[in-house]
């Protein structure tokens, strides 16, 4: 049989005190002598007795919730890396003793879809929210931001955007980019095209002008028919790839992926047509997805430490939530090159 929901005047009344005295014992004030703190509190745990959210948000209560918004057209639920992202910052989360309200924005040009992602904010339901797969200028987050919400970016850059409630952590795109190319240079390989991400993703343009300057720094010509557009996904790297394998476009020696999702779809399109990596070309990631080792051919790529950025973003969140004055570190961090069997030299 279902239990009646106990609210806070009928705990005074079983405990024989005020409404005003239970409130207080519940906000642990010392002003509350022991012997009546012991009565109220014995009737509150034998009723399973909890303070009701909406008076808690009310009264400016900390609510200990994190928003998590993930901006993902796909399958986030298939995908081990964007699990690895969310266990990880909901590991940390609770190590501070708060819960993460998760939510998966299908299109972020959506006003309903904006619109409820906002109310969320505004009706103190979350004390802040970390967002992942944005563009590098989303404006509603930007308006979220100019409010004064406390606001996580996975992957942003926005010169002069330095408000202390906007707290950024990020790879290193560019210089990633860079190394890949220098190391498809250092086996020799001359003709390298690349298969962009989203470019309005600071992922995507950084990764792609740090390219454009590896292959002038070497001398290298760009050809535009080997520079391809696709999304940070598995099925956009296969069509993406598969589209242009249907030009009839003599093939580079070697494509750089802007993430490794895109080269497992690119993969896969070769393979269909049976030219092989790495013998017929090689293939270079970034990132180190977590099936990037257990891939055919195992894919060479750059590694970075999503669980540790993750953790370490949601740690300085929880920071500027409990201390005003903290101030959190706009973090841009490195990689390292992990060498499989998906490059050969020429």
């Amino acid at each position: 049989m279902k239990r009646t929901k106990m609210n806070s005047t009928q705990i005074a009344q079983l405990a024989g005190v005020s409404r005003s005295t239970v409130s207080r014992v519940i906000n642990n004030y010392p002003s509350v002598p022991p012997e009546t703190r012991e009565r109220v509190m014995k009737v509150i745990k034998e009723y399973n007795y909890f303070p009701d959210m909406s008076a808690q948000v009310l009264a400016g209560k900390n609510m200990r919730t994190i928003g998590l918004f993930i901006i993902d057209k796909g399958s986030v639920s298939s995908d081990p890396t964007s699990n690895l992202l969310i266990s990880s910052v909901i590991e940390a989360a609770s190590a501070h003793d708060y819960y993460v309200l998760t939510n998966i924005i299908r299109d972020n040009r959506s006003p309903k879809s904006i619109e409820r992602v906002k109310e969320v904010f505004y009706q103190n339901r979350i004390n802040a929210g970390i967002f992942m797969g944005t563009d590098n200028h989303e404006p509603f987050i930007e308006e979220l931001i100019a409010e004064g919400f406390i606001i996580g970016i996975v992957d942003q850059d926005l010169p002069g955007r330095d408000e202390p409630n906007r707290i950024v952590y990020s790879f290193d795109n560019k210089n990633g980019a860079v190394k890949a190319i220098d190391y498809l240079v250092s086996l020799n390989h001359r003709k390298i095209g690349i298969i962009n991400g989203d470019l309005k993703r600071h992922a995507g343009s950084a990764r792609y002008e740090g390219f454009l300057n590896s292959m002038k720094s070497h001398g290298l010509p760009i050809r535009k028919e080997w520079v391809l557009q696709s999304d940070f996904s598995r099925i956009d790297g296969y069509n993406t790839m598969n589209n242009f394998l249907k030009t009839k476009v003599d093939l580079p020696t070697a494509f750089f992926a802007g993430n490794d999702s895109i080269a497992f779809g690119a993969i896969q399109a070769l393979n269909e047509k049976n030219i092989n990596v790495p013998s017929d070309i090689s293939i270079i990631g970034i990132d180190d997805h977590v099936l990037s080792s257990l891939f055919n051919p195992p894919l060479t790529t750059f590694k970075a430490d999503f669980s540790y950025m993750m953790q370490s973003l949601t740690n300085d969140l929880i920071k500027t939530i409990e201390h005003p004055n903290y101030r959190a570190i706009k973090l841009t961090m490195g990689s390292e090159l992990i060498v499989r069997e998906s490059c050969l030299p020429i």
